[in-house]
């Protein structure tokens, strides 16, 4: 398995968000987390991608059990590991989309002219090697996403974590986007948890986990 959550629990202040979540995904699946709003599913995103800490619970990553990673060690392992990608892309926007993908390498350490070839590589694999030198503010909303992509492969993690990736992109676009993560599940063997409202990307995953009132019903 990539990832296994157990007993997981969250609350904030007096109100619990997760109540004992258990997940297991394995290397190259694609997961789709549904569910309405308020169930918990960003919640367990978070925590599933060490941006937060459970209250109780464990989490294992590629046989790493995170809980015992702090500060800096903590970062080092989700650089290296775990790729996000989000709703409104969060790319910085005085910086290109070539320095965008190459972000997460520079932050590991690696060297401009080794990471700059990879960058070149992932959006000319997602069809916008044309588009490196543009910033944010010169591409389309799915352009914006596929750099967002490129980015979150760039240290060729274990798990991509995505957070309604289709959800600030119009119809024409949402599809290519669909396509595109099965195509990288196919070349690349990418493994995705995926938290969406839209049913023809939940339908597009091999399972569904369906959460309600900060539990899996499903």
């Amino acid at each position: 398995m990539i990832i296994e959550a157990k007993g997981l629990t969250k609350s904030y202040g007096s109100l619990p968000v997760l109540k004992g979540i258990d997940l297991a995904v394995k290397k190259g699946e694609i997961v789709a987390i549904v569910g309405a709003s308020g169930a918990g599913k960003s919640t367990l995103l978070h925590l599933l991608g060490t941006l937060d800490t459970p209250d109780s619970g464990s989490i294992r990553i590629n046989e790493q059990e995170v809980e015992h990673l702090r500060g800096d060690a903590l970062a080092r392992f989700r650089n290296k590991h775990i790729g996000f990608i989000f709703q409104f892309h969060q790319l910085l926007p005085e910086f290109s989309a070539i320095e965008n993908v190459c972000m997460p390498a520079w932050l590991g350490g690696q060297s401009m002219q080794d990471s700059s070839r990879r960058g070149i590589e992932l959006l000319d694999m997602l069809g916008i090697a044309n588009r490196s030198s543009h910033k944010p503010s010169e591409l389309s909303g799915g352009e914006q996403q596929r750099v967002a992509i490129a980015r979150a492969l760039m240290n060729m993690p274990d798990l991509i974590l995505a957070d309604e990736p289709s959800g600030n992109l119009d119809s024409e676009n949402a599809g290519l986007l669909h396509k595109l993560l099965l195509d990288l599940r196919k070349e690349l063997n990418q493994t995705f948890i995926i938290v969406t409202h839209n049913p023809e990307l939940a339908d597009l995953a091999d399972r569904r986990v369906t959460m309600k009132d900060g539990k899996i019903i499903g």
